[in-house]
């Protein structure tokens, strides 16, 4: 049974600008003036400098959800994570104040649903969040179906693959982030390394991961290890984003949505 929460609106702000843009022209111009290889100098960007996610296995991992359908549009970000019936997905809790019309649409881009479209079945959400909007509780775990196939229908992890969870990572972690802007219709990435700002938050600084990107995942070494919230709904500026640390209770969460059959 999903559960209802009272929907709470993403504080992160709107993308203003493209930094990042800014950035990859300053490396073409470089790259005209001393004859480095375009696109392997671009292969692997800079950390700290966000840019366009590749198209590839772990951005097929990750998808925009969306209120009431493609139409209705995006304004949080998913990710696949492994479990039993392969049909768990993460984000953050406060992206699912309403479940019943939030829809999941994996590997999104540019108006395509590739992998099909996806609606929640059941939510799991620590009662930190519930009772009282924690911030050390911002990370949620969801089960899916695909619309119009909820009987015997394929099975999310089947298609696009999932994340393994790995909590206890180090303070100053690398941690990649892939994540929709409200105002873009293709993902974002961003690596860089991560401080605690508190003994339950990371921060990591990436420009441009503005609203619509709650919920992202961050990835250690392709293990998720956080959602982008927490701490000020995930930031209230572009260019700092939080996580809440992936702790004991967000492990048995994942377990108890990843176990149940």
């Amino acid at each position: 049974m999903i559960q209802r929460l009272r929907s709470r609106p993403d504080r992160r702000p709107r993308a203003r600008g493209r930094r990042a843009s800014r950035v990859l022209l300053a490396l073409a111009v470089m790259t005209a003036l001393t004859g480095v290889d375009l696109p392997d100098a671009l292969a692997e960007p800079p950390l700290g400098v966000t840019g366009a996610a590749a198209a590839d296995a772990t951005s097929a991992r990750v998808g925009a959800l969306f209120a009431g359908g493609l139409d209705g549009g995006h304004f949080c970000t998913a990710s696949v994570v492994r479990s039993e019936d392969r049909d768990v997905i993460a984000t953050a809790a406060h992206c699912l104040g309403s479940p019943d019309t939030t829809y999941f649409a994996p590997g999104y881009r540019d108006g395509e649903a590739p992998y099909g479209l996806w609606k929640l079945t059941g939510m799991f959400v620590a009662p930190g969040w519930t009772d009282g909007e924690d911030p050390d509780a911002d990370i949620a775990f969801a089960r899916v179906v695909p619309v119009g196939e909820e009987v015997d229908g394929p099975r999310i992890e089947d298609l696009v693959g999932g994340f393994p969870v790995a909590a206890e990572q180090p303070a100053d972690a690398t941690v990649s982030v892939v994540g929709y802007p409200s105002r873009d219709e293709s993902p974002l990435s961003c690596a860089n390394g991560t401080t605690l700002f508190s003994e339950t938050q990371r921060r990591i600084e990436c420009p441009d991961l503005s609203g619509g990107t709650s919920g992202s995942p961050w990835l250690v070494d392709g293990a998720l290890a956080g959602v982008l919230g927490g701490h000020e709904g995930g930031g209230t500026v572009p260019e700092i984003s939080y996580s809440a640390v992936m702790g004991d209770q967000a492990v048995e969460l994942y377990r108890e949505a990843a176990d149940n059959g």
